[in-house]
């Protein structure tokens, strides 16, 4: 029976890329693979078909032989450059399915490398809203690991030397053939590292690693708030094998403060004021960040209102100009009133009602010629 183009069983131009021929076979070798298609013979030699064809066409001396020559220069039994005649051996289906497919059944070609990068770490860092506004330097002590000093980081007792693992052979992994389909797998005994330790080390108990304590002095740029993190490069876990350390993040929380709130880089605060002060005026002193301040209060102050005192909130700490305080008034009634100063206030009470309640209190009035107007509606 004469064998098809092997670019139309690969469904793909002549002219077709690398790209373009690898991703053709994956999606015909997929789709006639023996183990989609049990029993199913006339896949099975689609299968043979598609891998052939791949074969050929991936390997740019062979694909040019067959531009060339066609099937004739890639035969063996036609003086041709020839495949591998298999299925499982040096440059067959095991090689070149391994090689596409690696990346999904547990890995390819590759060797693994056993070195290693450490871990990343992550600190947790409280800190209060003065040393988070104006910068600070802090002390922190982490449990990390760290290269065993009596094994050098081998994991080998001192003096020997890790050995190449006899079942990889040095490379990590190895193939698992079953049927027509082919699988690399880490290597069972030494975890794909490529070595294996006979003599282990008695301080890491041949990991290579400890666990230790240390301390670390973190530098807090003035402006950070809860969120922000500070990158410590090579401050996590030692590498594995010789590999390089990870990064430790040291996460910034703000605690709440009993004064001020922060919101970005404007400060909030409530400033209770007296009855008299809010009706006749008057001048406090409120905090901020930096000492205090003189705050004007105008006569006939509402409760709520907003006092903004320009720059004394917080200089963002990637730039930028100085946020703002902003201070809410609250109006506080009296407790505690002597018969003297409730014998005032009544006094007080009876001149607003003498002169019309309007006068002095709009609000309460426009309100309740509100309260009258909705329930005449509903009546009429």
């Amino acid at each position: 029976m004469a064998k098809r183009d092997f670019y139309e069983v690969l469904g793909v131009e002549k002219g077709a890329s690398d790209k373009e021929i690898k991703k053709a076979y994956r999606r015909m070798a997929m789709k006639f693979h023996p183990d989609r298609n049990p029993d199913d013979k006339e896949a099975e030699e689609n299968f043979k078909e598609v891998n052939e064809a791949f074969e050929i066409l991936s390997d740019d001396q062979k694909r040019a032989a067959y531009d060339q020559y066609g099937h004739a220069g890639v035969d063996p039994n036609m003086g041709g450059m020839g495949g591998t005649g298999g299925f499982g051996g040096a440059g067959g289906f095991g090689d070149v399915f391994g090689d596409v497919f690696g990346d999904i059944f547990g890995g390819g070609g590759h060797s693994r490398s056993s070195v290693q990068r450490g871990a990343d770490l992550r600190y947790q860092l409280e800190l209060s809203l003065e040393e988070a506004v104006k910068g600070t330097t802090k002390k922190i002590k982490i449990p990390s690991l760290v290269g065993c000093k009596s094994c050098d980081g081998t994991g080998a007792k001192k003096g020997t030397s890790p050995v190449t693992c006899s079942t990889c052979g040095g490379v990590g992994q190895v193939r698992m053939q079953q049927g027509f389909f082919s699988v690399q797998q880490t290597c069972p005994d030494c975890h794909g590292t490529g070595k294996m330790i006979k003599d282990p080390c008695r301080e890491c108990h041949g990991e290579g690693r400890v666990q230790e304590y240390k301390t670390l002095s973190v530098k807090i740029p003035a402006g950070v708030d809860t969120g922000d993190r500070i990158r410590l490069a090579g401050e996590g876990e030692a590498g594995v094998n010789g590999g390089p350390a990870g990064d430790l993040y040291v996460q910034v929380s703000v605690v709440d403060h009993p004064i001020f709130q922060r919101d970005g880089k404007h400060l909030y605060c409530e400033v209770p004021i007296t009855f008299v002060d809010a009706a006749l005026g008057g001048e406090l002193e409120v905090p901020t960040l930096d000492g205090r301040v003189k705050l004007k209060i105008p006569k006939e102050t509402q409760t709520g209102k907003l006092f903004r005192l320009r720059d004394k909130g917080v200089t963002p700490v990637r730039g930028g100009s100085r946020g703002d305080l902003m201070c809410r008034v609250v109006v506080e009634t009296p407790v505690h009133l002597t018969e003297r100063q409730k014998e005032l206030m009544q006094e007080l009470k009876e001149t607003f009602v003498a002169e019309g309640e309007h006068r002095q209190s709009p609000k309460k009035t426009s309100f309740f010629e509100g309260v009258k107007k909705f329930f005449d509606d509903m009546s009429s």
